[in-house]
């Protein structure tokens, strides 16, 4: 494949940059949004205007609300969504997507593209490949519709295709749009790499009443995050490196992210977070019912306890937050998250999960 044909679907934030990103690098973009002031905005541009660490504009081959237009011609789906929403894109495509499509989530959390796949083949789609990033490539944001300001761009994001034989095959066409794609060796590395279940979810509810009573007037890291709480990060860290070994993943420490990704100094992950400088100005949410819960409970506490089970791995902490969050919620996230039966992985073992990832074999 020569020159790659994308479909973006999301056009808040990332989709946006991603979109302009791509259609600036002279690839044939469709875009999909069902926001008429998004096709208005982006009509009034010319396509989509970048700002930032890119500049000029990305003119769009379609912008449509009909997922048949905009997965027709495509050779690669880039799903630019809240993990919370993969569910329902899953299953909104399902009739549109057809064989040798690579559909990308953009980030997959933990167990994105096992329980895409798994809803894709549920609902009869055959010869599609999933893949995911372990994090989003951009920082961005919409300044009107149809401009959208890239602040940085990653040096480099992890990459894996389910099965993992087929990423380098996948990297192979996708190396020129996206030469920050690095190889990871299974989806279940950038699942158990997903760093926003450590640093979101816990702060967000330990913080509750004072997001409640300031409506967020203050700094979520730097403030949110005392010694007590970021104690309680070092627990769900531990877990999550814990459950990661026995699938034979040396996953990345949380402290340890923050060196790699910001500089960041310090003995401990408190120090850690309290030197990164990037964090020093990010407000928390004034709300509860915010992505930090309802996409980071749902979506990367949820299935790692579920993996936990797999392992034979006890992981008191990560369960404490998922209860918690249900208690001020009222939203039971093991119900609605992602579960072993929704990522295709129901009565397997960790040595079957393994053999899935990798090869394809054993579940699907």
């Amino acid at each position: 494949m020569s020159k790659p044909r994308f479909a973006i679907l999301g056009a808040g934030h990332g989709g946006q940059a991603m979109a302009g990103y791509l259609a600036l690098l002279g690839y044939e973009v469709s875009l999909f949004t069902r926001s008429l002031e998004t096709m208005m905005g982006i009509e009034k541009h010319g396509g989509i205007k970048l700002g930032g660490s890119l500049t000029g504009i990305g003119r769009l081959s379609r912008v449509t609300a009909d997922y048949g237009t905009v997965l027709d011609n495509a050779d690669v789906v880039m799903v630019v969504v809240p993990a919370s929403s993969h569910r329902d894109v899953a299953l909104s495509i399902s009739q549109y997507v057809h064989e040798n499509q690579v559909v990308v989530l953009n980030p997959g959390r933990t167990g994105g593209a096992l329980e895409f796949d798994a809803l894709l083949r549920r609902n009869g789609v055959k010869g599609v490949t999933v893949a995911e990033t372990q994090t989003f490539l951009f920082a961005s944001r919409v300044i009107e519709q149809g401009q959208v300001n890239i602040y940085s761009i990653k040096n480099e994001v992890g990459f894996a295709a389910l099965p993992a034989s087929r990423t380098g095959e996948i990297l192979g066409f996708l190396g020129d749009a996206f030469p920050q794609f690095k190889e990871s060796p299974s989806v279940l590395h950038t699942g158990f790499d997903n760093i926003g279940g450590i640093f979101h979810p816990a702060p967000t509810l330990l913080n509750a009443g004072w997001i409640q009573a300031t409506d967020g007037a203050f700094t979520y890291y730097h403030q949110g995050i005392t010694p007590a709480v970021a104690n309680v990060l070092e627990a769900l860290d531990r877990e999550r490196l814990q459950v990661a070994k026995v699938f034979d993943i040396q996953a990345q420490s949380a402290h340890d992210w923050l060196v790699c990704a910001y500089g960041a100094q310090g003995n401990t992950l408190y120090e850690a977070i309290q030197n990164t400088l990037g964090y020093s100005d990010i407000k928390a949410p004034d709300t509860l019912d915010h992505r930090y819960i309802y996409e980071d409970v749902a979506t990367s506490l949820v299935p790692l306890s579920a993996l936990a089970r797999v392992a034979n791995v006890a992981v008191p902490a990560t369960d404490l937050i998922i209860e918690l969050a249900y208690l001020m919620t009222g939203t039971d996230y093991r119900l609605s998250g992602r579960s072993l039966k929704t990522m295709g992985l129901e009565y397997r073992g960790v040595d079957e999960i393994l053999e899935w990832v990798k090869f394809g074999k054993g579940v699907g």
